[in-house]
Formats: C-alpha cells, sequence, structure tokens
C-alpha cells in the first residue's frame, strides 16, 4: 500500500469516506524533542477501505481531512483519543466531532481500566498484533513496510472494535452513559495551553501567597517560552526548579546562582534574566487577583474508615456492573464523598450517581450495610429506626 503524498488524491479520499457512518482514525507522530505533536501520518478507515496519509509529504494539504473531521454527519472512532484529537486542534482548531473513542467505551463496559488497543483486538477480534514498529522513527522517509503495515492494522481492527462496543453498549442500555464520558474529551477547554494554567500541572509545595504568585508567573513564562519555541517545557527549565524558584523567590542573579538545582551560569543566560523578570512579576502581583489554591485535605476522624469502606462497595459495584471502578469514581471522588453528602464531584451525578453514588450515601447513613455471603461482598438494606 502506497501513502497518500497530494492533496488531490487526499481531497478524493475524504470524499468517500464521508459517505459513511463512521470512520476509524488514527496517528502517528513525534513530540520528544518538540512542544506540539509532530504529525507524521494519518491512518484512517471506513467499511469499505483503509489508507495511509504521509502528513509530511511535500506541499501536502490536510484541509481535506481536517473538513472530515468536523463533518457532524460521520462518527470518528479512535482508540485513547485525546493526544490525537490535541493535535487536530493545534493544527486545525477544531474538535473532530462526533467521537467514539473504544478506550472508554471499553472501560464503561467493564474491560479493565484504560485497556490497551492490542489488549482490545485480542480479546475481540483474537488476532495478536505485531508490536515491533511502535517506537520507530516516523519523520523518516521512505516510511518501511513493516511501518505500513503496522499502521493499517491500527485502524483495520478498529471497525471490528468499534462495532461490537457499539452493539454491547446499545444492549446494557449505557449508550447515554458514553456521551457523559466524550462530553470532557471533545471540549476545547481540555486542550487550552493557557500559560495562565500552566502552574495546576505543577507538583510544589508552595503555601504561601507570594510563593504562589512567583508559582504561577515563572510556569507562565516557561509556557510562552516553550510554545514559541517549539521545545519541551523541560528543556527551557524543569518542573522541580520552578517550585525551588517559588520557595526561595531570588531577586538577583547572584541568589539565581545559588539553587543548586540550575545549571552554571544560567544567571547570565537570556533565561536567567527572563526567571528574574517573573519573579519581579510575581512579587508585585496583587494577593487578590491569584488562583486559589487547594490544601491538602485532612480527613476527620472516622473518615479514613469511610473511604475504605466506600473502596469496597466501589469495587463490588464494579464488578456487578461490568465497569472499570476508575470510570465509576476516583480515590479523591471517594475522599470527597465521606466528608461531604454534596460534595462536587462526577460520582454524585448522572449515572454514576444511579450507579454508586446513592448508595455511598446510604452506606454512610447506615441505610445500608456491607457483608460477606459465599465468598462475596453483598450490599444489605437496612431500616433505622
Amino acid at each position: 500500500m502506497d501513502p497518500i503524498t497530494s492533496t488531490e488524491a487526499l481531497a478524493a479520499v475524504c470524499s468517500r469516506l464521508a459517505r459513511h457512518d463512521f470512520i476509524t482514525v488514527d496517528t502517528e507522530f513525534l513530540r520528544e524533542t518538540t512542544f506540539w505533536p509532530k504529525l507524521c501520518v494519518i491512518q484512517a478507515a471506513s467499511p469499505d477501505e483503509a489508507v495511509i496519509v504521509d502528513a509530511l509529504a511535500p506541499d501536502l494539504d490536510l484541509t481535506p481531512f481536517f473538513e472530515l473531521m468536523a463533518n457532524p454527519r460521520v462518527t470518528k472512532v479512535f482508540h485513547a483519543a485525546r493526544q490525537d484529537i490535541e493535535i487536530v486542534w493545534h493544527r486545525a482548531g477544531l474538535i473532530p466531532h462526533p467521537v467514539f473513542d473504544t478506550q472508554v467505551a471499553a472501560m464503561v463496559l467493564g474491560y479493565g481500566d484504560s485497556i490497551s488497543y492490542d489488549q482490545l483486538v485480542q480479546r475481540i477480534c483474537g488476532h495478536a498484533l505485531d508490536k515491533s514498529s511502535r517506537f520507530t522513527d516516523w519523520s523518516r522517509r521512505p516510511l518501511s513496510q513493516a511501518q505500513l503495515v503496522y499502521a493499517i492494522a491500527d485502524v483495520t481492527h478498529l471497525r471490528d472494535i468499534y462495532l461490537a462496543l457499539l452493539s454491547d453498549l446499545e444492549r446494557r442500555g449505557r449508550g447515554e452513559w458514553m456521551g457523559e464520558e466524550m462530553h470532557v474529551l471533545t471540549s476545547p477547554a481540555t486542550y487550552r495551553q493557557e500559560p495562565e494554567h500552566a502552574w495546576e500541572r505543577l507538583k510544589s509545595r508552595v503555601r504561601k501567597p507570594r510563593e504562589l504568585a512567583v508559582l504561577v508567573e515563572v510556569a507562565a513564562w516557561r509556557e510562552r517560552e516553550a510554545q514559541t519555541r517549539d521545545q519541551p517545557r523541560g528543556r527551557i527549565i524543569k518542573d522541580e526548579v520552578i517550585g525551588e524558584i517559588a520557595l526561595q523567590q531570588p531577586q538577583t542573579p547572584e541568589k539565581l546562582a545559588e539553587l543548586r538545582s540550575l545549571p552554571k551560569g544560567f544567571e547570565r543566560s537570556r533565561y536567567g534574566e527572563a526567571v528574574l523578570d517573573a519573579v519581579r512579576r510575581g512579587l508585585e502581583r496583587d494577593p487578590k487577583t491569584l488562583p486559589r489554591i487547594e490544601r491538602d485535605r485532612t480527613l476527620p476522624n472516622g473518615a479514613t474508615a469511610t473511604v475504605e469502606l466506600l473502596k469496597v462497595l466501589l469495587r463490588m459495584t464494579a464488578e456487578q456492573h461490568g465497569v472499570a471502578a476508575k470510570v465509576i469514581a476516583t480515590t479523591d471522588d471517594l475522599e470527597r464523598i465521606a466528608v461531604n453528602d454534596e460534595a462536587p464531584v462526577p460520582a454524585l451525578s448522572g449515572w454514576r450517581r444511579e450507579l454508586f453514588g446513592e448508595r455511598a450515601i446510604a452506606l454512610k447513613a447506615g441505610r445500608l450495610a456491607l457483608a460477606v455471603e459465599r465468598g462475596r461482598v453483598v450490599a444489605v438494606d437496612r431500616e433505622i429506626d
């Protein structure tokens, strides 16, 4: 199979793909040395055909592909779609719609947490995939025959997986559950890389307003620099260094040079001057403009045991209904529920509340008990006087 390398051929195949109710899609990309993922290969398949697009071909205009991604009449099927969608968002400023993620569907149907594509192929299609080309350099040309075979398998088996999962969702009445799961995945907010929010992804020990202000400003500077230079964040300055700068708040090159985590001479570089400017901006910032920082929650007496009971109830519910526990509730959800019946967590809304949330509240109130019968944990309704 020869990859598509011309805009004319791409437009023709996208026109054919658009005639179908669904298509399967995957991408191969590199991002080890860049901030933005470098799109190298696109794979797509309909029930009738499967194609590979050389996204690095000279003069190739990907507009027909992006128009197909935006076509509301065609469901775009991905496996673990987030990075694929991020690429479309960055390159075309749009979110593919409608979208079906087979990894999410598999979790909703109880296949386990974050099941891989090759595991789904094995379980649903009965085939073992050759994974030898997974970590090859997709930017090198020409693409090898082994790479082409590997790439096309990522969308051909996906057709059968999609149809099997879709049928199971409909049979078990979980189509609406899937719709709720796709909401976050297809929200533009999920993919915006806004510098003022870059601090949120950092793990730091900051607690004081001045520390937070410096953390916000230095993280925002690094985010802008990484995006502008298209370099990984860590190549500009590492996460742990930003945290240390926020705690120490150096205001001179000499103080900056005292930080062991910075390379020698950093304080005299252009980056060093920019970091000091960011520190000064942070220290001058009005505390009222700072985001709220969530404190580490200390569970009140008795709540830890409640969390453990909720974990048992969660595992029991997941097994009973054939849903991955991770999809129903996280440990953070359980800790919040343990101290607040109205906690603003996904587990207390929508289908999750119906499946688990109401029983969690009943367990806390003593209206539900857990017992072991014939080696299995069961829930027992209790009457309270």
